[in-house]
């Protein structure tokens, strides 16, 4: 049986056709967004290229979208990525276009879900996964369910508050991990010390979380300085996880977890460390595997979630 997965964002539309078994990615495409043509075109335009790519040979569809959902009917409440899309039914003018069951989710919940269905949690009931991108998203499944809370929106795990007198989130809270651990928090790291540390190897080409990354492996001081304090406050924000949830792993994705050991070693260490006695052994801390098809097995993974 094969279904679509589809990664919703503010610029590309990433889509897939996903075999449910294997979950290897049998055909895909992108699209431009094209936010700016209003929703009732961009779910046309979906559409349309889920059509082409497929010929109909798919039984239901799965998206991962960014913002508020009800996932119950498929509804947008809210997204920062589409200003215009309040209460937009998405999924139910998906299913009257292709004919087809769309199902609707957070795309933070889709990545949880899809390391539930394809990744690192294959197989396991207790999951914490987050995902270090320009923002941080998270999710988390208990005894197999997926925790969302009263209204669908809980588990924002990357607003957990680490240090109330820190720097301040997009969501408009100080110190939350999101401001420590994303992409976007770490550039701005390297920035607000150009002036103290000149001659960081990190201003000799584009300033990004990658590049920082590579430069610690070159022991750059302030390369060092930046990873250590990401590191302090994901070690932070995943042993309060831990406490909270009990998972049996937690799960880091998104392009922040490509940085590798040079990450994942001293995390590894520092919550070991910062966890209270019962609680060591009892959970491993893993790199997703599912990388760039994240997205589309993310949201493919939703429709089985719902469907089994």
């Amino acid at each position: 049986m094969k279904i679509v997965g589809v990664d919703l964002g503010g610029t590309f539309v990433k889509i897939g056709l996903v075999n449910e078994k294997s979950g290897k990615i049998l055909k895909k495409t992108t699209i431009e967004t094209k936010v700016e043509l209003g929703g009732k075109t961009v779910v046309k335009r979906i559409a349309e290229a889920i059509t082409n790519l497929t010929n109909n040979d798919f039984y239901a569809v799965g998206i991962g979208s960014p913002g508020s959902i009800d996932k119950e009917r498929g509804i947008v409440r809210f997204s920062p990525n589409f200003p215009d899309w309040h209460n937009f039914e998405l999924a139910p003018k998906l299913s009257k276009l292709l004919n087809k069951n769309v199902y609707v989710e957070n795309d933070a919940n889709s990545f949880v879900l899809g390391e539930k269905w394809f990744g690192a949690g294959k197989g396991k009931k207790h999951i914490v996964a987050l995902t270090l991108g320009t923002g941080v998203g998270g999710g988390v499944i208990s005894h197999n369910i997926l925790i969302t809370g009263k209204d669908g929106i809980g588990a924002e795990l990357g607003h957990v508050i680490i240090n109330p007198n820190g720097p301040l989130c997009g969501c408009g809270n100080y110190g939350c991990l999101e401001a420590y651990a994303s992409a976007t928090a770490i550039v701005r790291m390297a920035k607000e010390r150009r002036k103290k540390f000149p001659d960081s190897v990190i201003f000799k080409d584009e300033i990004t979380a990658k590049n920082i990354f590579e430069a610690v492996k070159l022991n750059d001081r302030l390369a060092v300085i930046i990873r250590n304090e990401v590191v302090e406050a994901l070690s932070i924000g995943i042993t309060s996880f831990i406490h909270i949830f009990n998972p049996e792993v937690v799960i880091i994705g998104g392009g922040v977890s490509r940085a590798g050991e040079i990450l994942f070693e001293p995390l590894r260490r520092r919550v070991e460390e910062l966890v209270m006695p019962t609680f060591k052994g009892t959970y491993k801390i893993v790199q997703s595997p599912l990388v760039e098809n994240a997205g589309i097995l993310g949201a493919a993974s939703i429709v089985l979630q719902r469907e089994n």
